[in-house]
């Protein structure tokens, strides 16, 4: 699967599709549907699986220095009321590098989606009028190829491999894909 396959699988999935449209009207400054919501969607479909599992997150971004973190909220709480079907959630990146240790500030939602802990899960997607966009900084071969393995900032630091390590443990995707392969940090 290329880039524009995976940008027509996307956008031709109905639910998908309602997602993006939604996450486009709220009209938010650099905003992406991401992470799991797309890995999880592209493993279930190249394992025959149910593409769209609606107990997990729909894994929204944006990126705005003018939107406090007090009206994020307020705008996910808004999404969870106005459409149930989707277990939203909602960050503004400008305030979430904190929860990556020795990370500075995030520049935009590009620089804060190309440090999420994991390679396959550092991908997005939106709606630009009737186009796709498609952000994957690090590609998307090891999703598509059922790799995990940790982003080139997860694997400099010591305590973000930890954090790394922890989170593969903790989410055991093997159970649910057997094709995962996970690669492990070798100088934990």
């Amino acid at each position: 699967m290329n880039e524009e396959e995976l940008k027509q699988l996307l956008i031709e999935n109905a639910q998908l599709k309602k997602i993006l449209t939604i996450i486009e009207a709220l009209q938010l400054r650099d905003c992406w549907l991401c992470a799991g919501t797309i890995r999880n969607f592209i493993w279930n479909y190249l394992s025959g699986m149910n593409e769209l599992d609606t107990t997990n997150d729909v894994d929204v971004v944006f990126f705005d220095p003018t939107v406090s973190y007090e009206e994020t909220l307020q705008i996910e709480k808004w999404l969870k009321k106005t459409y149930p079907n989707w277990n939203w959630e909602l960050k503004n990146e400008v305030y979430m590098h904190i929860h990556n240790p020795e990370t500075l500030p995030y520049k935009d939602s590009y620089d804060a989606i190309e440090k999420f802990p994991e390679t396959c899960t550092s991908i997005a997607a939106r709606l630009n009028g009737n186009q796709l966009e498609l952000m994957a900084p690090h590609g998307i071969e090891d999703m598509v190829h059922f790799i995990v393995q940790p982003t080139p900032h997860f694997k400099e630091s010591v305590v973000r491999g930890k954090i790394y390590q922890k989170r593969v443990r903790q989410k055991n995707w093997k159970k649910t894909w057997e094709k995962i392969q996970i690669i492990e940090i070798d100088n934990l």
